[in-house]
């Protein structure tokens, strides 16, 4: 049996890789859980998978956690310590689904600890993928791609060699504003702006897929992930999402990895690699998708992307600031402090301000990020006032 931790595992990435566990009772055993506040779903998973460990972020819904544990055999942890410990103690495997930043610890724990790690959170090799590449070919671990675009490019490449790569494509459905136009967008609701039209995701990533800022994270979580420069990375935007990304070849061939919308079939194909187990999902049938569409992103209504491309570009701590403040200004969004407009402008400005260093730890990389959402509540508090 392999031994699985699952880093935020209420999240959507989280359940679903659970709905896949618990079909394979005879291949996966749950060691440990994670969760940030919601304590009720955490219990539950931990005394229906019967799991070792369950750790709540949340230190104040530890005495919670520990009461509904109580007499079952898992034992129940909080904090920081306790995310680490789930991350590195015992687990072959591990899902690293913690949305932003807040994952980068407990992810560089398992790495550190030469783990497989199936990575669904982008904001960690964003803000330190040089740092996190490096301690994995120090320590023997594989890292996994979970997001459904670097999966596909996975797929498609069969290893890790670029050499004979011409250029990868990520493929973007849109979001739910593909069509909408930028005075429209301006003014767009958090209702609105989480209703996407093909993926069932939290309303972070929703928001992101949104402004199209997730699919600039994935850029450059694509550049550390396979070692291309940004120039040989290019984005379509595919409102279908069937064609999951793209890998063409200097010989002119173009592989593409296709399926149904559906997080478990690149989470199913990490947690079983080099293998194939069924993930549930619904199989993809050609013959009920009438067209394949694909067009050109329009960087005017979406700046998202163009930011992206700058930050990774310029290298240093750029994409730590440019996630961090647009961590800041989504919750702010989401919170309705801010209009939807407002979003991409707020990662802008902090971007603009931007000077630091590329960070040489994760302390570095703390402590950038902590000073930039700083400054951006201030920012929001001052334009409040």
């Amino acid at each position: 049996m392999k031994t699985v931790s699952i880093l935020g595992a209420t999240g959507s990435v989280g359940t679903s890789t659970l709905d896949i566990v618990e079909r394979h009772p005879d291949l996966y055993r749950v060691v440990a859980l994670t969760a940030a506040a919601n304590v009720e779903a955490l219990a539950r998973a931990a005394l229906r998978t019967r799991a070792s460990l369950a750790v709540i972020s949340d230190e104040s819904r530890y005495a919670e956690l520990r009461s509904l544990l109580s007499g079952s055999g898992c034992r129940a942890a909080s904090g920081p310590e306790g995310l680490r410990e789930a991350a590195a103690d015992e687990a072959e495997w591990v899902m690293a689904a913690i949305v932003g930043c807040a994952g980068l610890e407990p992810v560089m724990a398992a790495v550190s600890a030469g783990r497989t790690v199936a990575l669904a959170n982008k904001e960690a090799l964003v803000t330190a993928g040089a740092l996190m590449t490096d301690a994995a070919a120090q320590s023997g671990a594989i890292i996994l791609p979970v997001d459904s675009e670097h999966n596909a490019i996975f797929q498609c490449l069969g290893s890790r060699n670029c050499d004979n790569v011409r250029r990868l494509v990520l493929t973007a459905s849109g979001g739910p504003f593909r069509t909408w136009t930028a005075s429209e967008m301006a003014n767009a609701t958090p209702e609105q702006a989480v209703a996407h039209p093909n993926w069932t995701m939290g309303a972070k990533i929703s928001v992101d897929s949104a402004t199209m800022m997730n699919k600039g994270l994935e850029l450059i979580e694509a550049h550390h992930l396979f070692g291309l420069p940004s120039a040989q990375i290019d984005i379509l935007v595919h409102p279908q999402s069937v064609v999951h990304s793209m890998v063409e070849y200097v010989d002119g061939s173009v592989l593409a990895q296709m399926g149904s919308p559906d997080m478990r079939i690149p989470i199913a194909h990490t947690l079983a690699y080099p293998k194939r187990v069924p993930s549930g999902a619904e199989r993809l049938d050609l013959t009920r998708t009438s067209n394949l569409a694909f067009e050109t992103p329009d960087q005017e209504r979406f700046p998202a992307l163009r930011l992206a491309r700058e930050a990774l570009e310029a290298e240093g701590s750029a994409p730590i600031v440019l996630n961090a403040a647009n961590e800041v200004a989504v919750a702010a969004f989401l919170g309705r402090k801010i209009r939807f407009g407002e979003i991409v402008a707020m990662a802008e400005t902090a971007l603009a301000a931007s000077s630091s260093a590329a960070p040489t730890s994760i302390a570095d990389v703390i402590a950038i990020d902590g000073e930039v959402r700083r400054n951006a509540q201030s920012h929001l508090a001052g334009a409040a006032a």
